[in-house]
Parts: C-alpha cells; sequence; structure tokens
C-alpha cells in the first residue's frame, strides 16, 4: 500500500469520494464603465495596443470552476510567437485540500484538467543532453516492453507507477530512504499538472538506490531467456547498465537536509554568487560533504589535505549531517559555499546529488572522474564547463589545477562561468519537466503490454500527498514551492535530433581528448618537479 508514502501526519488514503469541485473565488479586475461615448472604444484601443493587458474571468471545465488569467503579450523580447491574435489562457489549479481536523480522508478531485493546448508556439530547441533520451531507451526500439520483460525487473523496484487516464497510481513494495520515494513521485505529479494528456498511459517500475541495477554483463541476445533486459527507472545510469535515468527527487526538495527545492534553492545560488567576485574568492579547491560513504574513493579525497612536502592547495571538510542537523542546518547552506574560486565534485556511493549545486557555484569545478552520470551531465565538455581529475592520483592532479587556474585566472574563470551557465540556462525546471515528458512519451509507445492498475494500487494526487501534512515540515515547503499551479501555456522545447552514425563516438572522442590534454599538462608539472 502507499500508506509508507505520505509522511507521519498522514491518514491512509482510501479514495471513497472522488466528486469534490477543484473551486476558487472568481474575482474581476475589469473596470466598471459605461461605454457611452466614442473617447472610451478609443482609450480600449489604446490599451489594447499597450505592452500587456491582463483580467481575471471564470472558465469552466466539466463540474469545476477555475480561476482563469488571460494575458496579451505584445511586442514580446522572448522567442516565442502566438498562432492567433487570441490572449494566452492560464488555468489556476490550487490544491483543493478537503481535510477537517484529520476527521475526513483527502481524496483526488475527479475534474482535473485532462487536456491543455498551448496557446503560444516556440521554436525553441531542447537543451543537448535531450539527445540522449533516445540512446537510453534504444535497447527496446527493436522488442518493445511486453509484460514479461516489465515484471522481470520488479524485483529490483522500490514502487510501481502506473498513469492511466491522466490518473497516477502508485503500488509500492519496499519504503525508500528518507523522502526519495515521495518527492519522486511529487515530481511526477507536477509533471501530469504542466502537461495535463500528454503522457501517454503506461507502467513502470523505479529503483531510489544509487546505484543502478541492471547490468549489461546479465543481459545478452545470444540468450533468449534473458533479452531484452527489463526497463528500470532511477536517478542515474552508468556505460555498462541498462537502467533509464530519470531527475532525482532532490529537484523537488530534501528535506532530511534542508535543501530548498530546485527552483527557489537555483535563485539562492545565483545570489550566493555575487557575494564574492571570484577574483577575491579563497584560492583554493573547496568540497564538504560525507566521506563515511560505502565505496573508499571520498576517504582518499580526505588525504589531499594534507602534505608534508608542499601546499596540497585544497580545504576538505567531513559533513556530519547528524551534527549539523541538531544545529538547524546553520552550517550547511549551499549558498554560503560560493567562496573559494575552485570546487570539487566527487561521487559517493554511485553519482551524488551535490553535482548541480557545486557546479553552480561560478568556481571552476574540479571534476573527479564519474563512473555513474545523471541524466545532464553527459553533454557537459571538460575544459569548457569543468576542469577533469583522475581518480587514481587526485591530490596531484588536484594542485596542479588550483596552481594552473591561480596562473591563469581569467581562463579558470571562464571555465567556472561556464559551468555555472551550463546549469543555471540548461537546467530550468521547464526543462527539467521538458525532459520527463520526453523521456515518459519515449517509453510510452514502448509499451506492448495492457496498461492496468493492480489491485494493491492507491491513486495519489498532489492533494492526497501534500494536504495531510500540517506541521509546517519542510516535506510541506518543498510541496507547496514546487507545487506547479497552472497548465504550461508554452509547449515543451522541440526535441534535438539523436546522435546519428558516428556522431556520438566523434562527441566521446572530443571529451576523452580533452582529458588527455589536461593528464598530459599534469604529467608533465610533476615531472618537472620530480628533478628539481
Amino acid at each position: 500500500m502507499i500508506e509508507n508514502i505520505h509522511v507521519a501526519q498522514a491518514t491512509e488514503d482510501h479514495h471513497h469520494q472522488r466528486q469534490h469541485k477543484l473551486a476558487m473565488s472568481l474575482s474581476s479586475k475589469l473596470p466598471k464603465t459605461r461605454v457611452t461615448a466614442k473617447i472610451h472604444i478609443f482609450v480600449f484601443f489604446i490599451l489594447l495596443l499597450s505592452a500587456s493587458l491582463s483580467w481575471i474571468f471564470t472558465f469552466v471545465l466539466g463540474e469545476s470552476i477555475f480561476q482563469v488569467t488571460s494575458v496579451f503579450k505584445i511586442n514580446s523580447k522572448k522567442s516565442v510567437t502566438t498562432t492567433t491574435n487570441i490572449p494566452k489562457t492560464i488555468i489556476k489549479i490550487p490544491l483543493n485540500c478537503t481535510l477537517l481536523n484529520n476527521i475526513t480522508t483527502q481524496t483526488c478531485p475527479s475534474n482535473y484538467p485532462t487536456k491543455f493546448e498551448p496557446t503560444i508556439t516556440s521554436s525553441e530547441t531542447c537543451p543537448d543532453y535531450f539527445r540522449w533520451i533516445q540512446q537510453d531507451l534504444k535497447v527496446w526500439q527493436e522488442t518493445g516492453i511486453t509484460r514479461e520483460t516489465l515484471e522481470r525487473a520488479k524485483s529490483n523496484a522500490h514502487f510501481r507507477l502506473v498513469i492511466k487516464s491522466g490518473r497516477l497510481y502508485v503500488d509500492q513494495f519496499v519504503k525508500s530512504y528518507q523522502t526519495r520515494d515521495v518527492l519522486t513521485i511529487w515530481g511526477i505529479l507536477q509533471l501530469l499538472r504542466m502537461y495535463p494528456g500528454q503522457i501517454p498511459d503506461l507502467e513502470l517500475l523505479f529503483l531510489c538506490y544509487d546505484k543502478p541495477a541492471i547490468w549489461k554483463r546479465d543481459f545478452n541476445k545470444t540468450r533468449k531467456n534473458t533479452w531484452p533486459p527489463p526497463p528500470l527507472f532511477r536517478y542515474c545510469g552508468h556505460r555498462d547498465a541498462y537502467d533509464i535515468v530519470f531527475p532525482d527527487w532532490s529537484f523537488w526538495g530534501w528535506p532530511e537536509v534542508n535543501i530548498k527545492e530546485w527552483k527557489k534553492l537555483s535563485v539562492a545560488l545565483q545570489e550566493g554568487n555575487k557575494r564574492v567576485k571570484w577574483k577575491d574568492r579563497i584560492p583554493y579547491a573547496y568540497w564538504k560533504g560525507n566521506p563515511h560513504v560505502a565505496t573508499p574513493i571520498r576517504k582518499d579525497l580526505m588525504r589531499c589535505n594534507f602534505s608534508d612536502k608542499y601546499d596540497p592547495m585544497v580545504r576538505l571538510y567531513a559533513q556530519d549531517w547528524r551534527i549539523e542537523s541538531k544545529k538547524g542546518f546553520k552550517g550547511s547552506n549551499l549558498e554560503d559555499q560560493c567562496t573559494h574560486r575552485y570546487k570539487i565534485y566527487i561521487e559517493g556511493e554511485a553519482w551524488s546529488v551535490s553535482e548541480k549545486y557545486i557546479l553552480s557555484c561560478d568556481s571552476m569545478t574540479l571534476l573527479v572522474k564519474p563512473e555513474y552520470y545523471d541524466f545532464f551531465i553527459r553533454s557537459m565538455v571538460p575544459m569548457k564547463h569543468y576542469w577533469p581529475i583522475r581518480q587514481i592520483n587526485k591530490c596531484g592532479d588536484l594542485k596542479f589545477a588550483v596552481e594552473w587556474g591561480n596562473n591563469n585566472t581569467d581562463k579558470a574563470q571562464v571555465i567556472g562561468r561556464q559551468g555555472s551557465d551550463y546549469i543555471m540556462k540548461n537546467l530550468e525546471m521547464k526543462y527539467v519537466y521538458d525532459y520527463m515528458l520526453y523521456v515518459l512519451q519515449g517509453y510510452g509507445k514502448l509499451m506492448k503490454l495492457d496498461v492496468t492498475v493492480p489491485e494493491n494500487a492507491t491513486e495519489v494526487c498532489s492533494e492526497t500527498m501534500a494536504c495531510p501534512i500540517t506541521d509546517g515540515r519542510m516535506i510541506r515547503e518543498c510541496m507547496d514551492d514546487s507545487l506547479v499551479m497552472s497548465p504550461s501555456v508554452m509547449p515543451a522545447c522541440v526535441l534535438p535530433q539523436p546522435y546519428g552514425d558516428g556522431e556520438l563516438e566523434r562527441f566521446l572522442e572530443k571529451q576523452e581528448s580533452a582529458e588527455r590534454e589536461v593528464e598530459k599538462w599534469t604529467d608533465e608539472y610533476w615531472n618537472l618537479r620530480s628533478w628539481k
């Protein structure tokens, strides 16, 4: 059952009644004037031709009344155009909380918008990392996804998620760590609110652990009983795995460690960047995190703090989240950590949520070569967006990177800025939702099964997840801050062409060539020092 998905205050959702109306009070901002003189008509047309004219009116959908805002956009500087001269329409869909002192059961409104056509067209192309979507789904193109293929992933999954006729159902098998499952499901619910009617009926299985589970070594076309591999969604991928990469829960917040949802946090990070100019920042490489993870890579990093031969040029700090929690997280605000010229990204047990936060600081990111990737990192380029660091020679590589940056401050600052620009421009929440949309649309087309709602599944909506949380905990704040209030009047960005024959190989070679060049510089630096 889904009760584990709700936080402590949530009561079990039986969904016995589904006929609640989603409503907002009607207010009108139109002035009550008499159109009895020509001057009034003239004034009206003058207003019509001004930069914008807005008003509020009602929009009736089924049995529900929504507050709708319509705005003319004339002479807009944005790269969008309207197909007609009608105003764009924004349907407001607030939470419809019907709980009364925990006596009644919160249900899902029966009249969510089931379809909404964007009234603004756009020729904007999606960021380049969208090209990887087809690569992630390519393995099932020939066979499709049958019931038998899907069910072979069940033993590795935390939950089954079903979307049918625009409504979402969850059958939870195992509770995930912290609120990873909660906020992942919340994020998909917001996608349904943003693009109603655009997600096909589908079933998927989701794993909330750090590491992939569907390894290529276990599946081979020559062994028919193992092919195709079962599809399993998760937060990161690996070159030797088939897991389908999907945006992680932290885009909607990480309440256990006091991290805000991404839209609010990205603004805070940009403000934090302005506090100290790059050349006035501490000329060392900074990292703060939990070194006590299952893999030894971070403990090995901490050794770089000490040397009896030279200044290691790093400042590394262990983060104990239990102690930090008791202190009210006063020392862990991410926007306060943009004070060094260089910041280090290193994986934990697998890929780390910290990646986008570290890359956002305008500092030149020293990225220890990762084994795993999330959905956006694969299109970033060494020496354009970050400085690559080898795993096997971290300490020496880090020292040289800092020395190089301090002797080439303009170039180092450009790399830091380009990395931050990549994150801030390409990871706007609109793009995150667009990526989710295209992944699920592509996945849905592969379905060769009858999409059914299991007996143990429970319908889940924004109301059943958020409304029962009434004690002001941060999880409710994350939900309130990330709630999608309106279907998008803008369509999804235009999906770029997938990689053609040889194109992907050339791109990967470009990345590897940049890494080899840096390795050559580093080795030459240390060879010269060894002769002194």
